[in-house]
């Protein structure tokens, strides 16, 4: 029987757990608040996401158990890409989408509603609010994309 390092659920687990604590201490701290500034470039602004990726078919286009239930279906095809694998690099990769994945679905099922916070913003240029989950969400996609591409410039050919 193989073992499979724990790189990948260790860092889904920790993910989960690091987002849903910073959800609940936004929505304790920031409701009814106006952007706290923390920097320059960074305030602390609570909102709510119902739609998808930056706020797409929100505003109770689509029920929040359908996304969640879409989201769910494709994080179990991911659950099962991470506990296959046997790279090291993409089991870490797929274990923080994992964890920002079920950090996005938890809060759909609670909540009914994505729960984000981090607004960076500089020079005129704004980016929509996000949470932990979505940034270990693109991490992981990243490191998915970056492993990818220096295979394939290794691959004899």
């Amino acid at each position: 029987m193989r073992t499979i390092p724990p790189a990948g659920p260790v860092a889904a687990v920790g993910v989960l757990a690091a987002d849903q604590l910073s959800k609940v201490a936004a929505v304790r701290e920031l409701s009814g608040a106006g952007p706290v500034d923390v920097l320059p470039i960074l305030s602390l602004t609570l909102t709510r996401n119902t739609g998808v990726s930056f706020g797409l078919l929100g505003g109770g286009a689509v029920p929040p158990w359908v996304l969640a239930g879409v989201a769910g279906a494709v994080t179990l095809g991911l659950l099962v890409w991470m506990l296959r694998t046997r790279s090291p690099l993409e089991r870490l990769a797929l274990g923080l989408v994992v964890g920002g994945a079920l950090g996005n679905i938890a809060d759909r099922i609670v909540r009914g509603a994505v729960v984000d916070f981090l607004d960076f913003h500089a020079w005129g240029w704004h980016w929509p609010a996000f949470n932990l989950a979505d940034s270990a969400i693109v991490l992981g996609v990243g490191m998915l994309l970056s492993g990818a591409l220096l295979t394939r410039r290794r691959a004899p050919g």
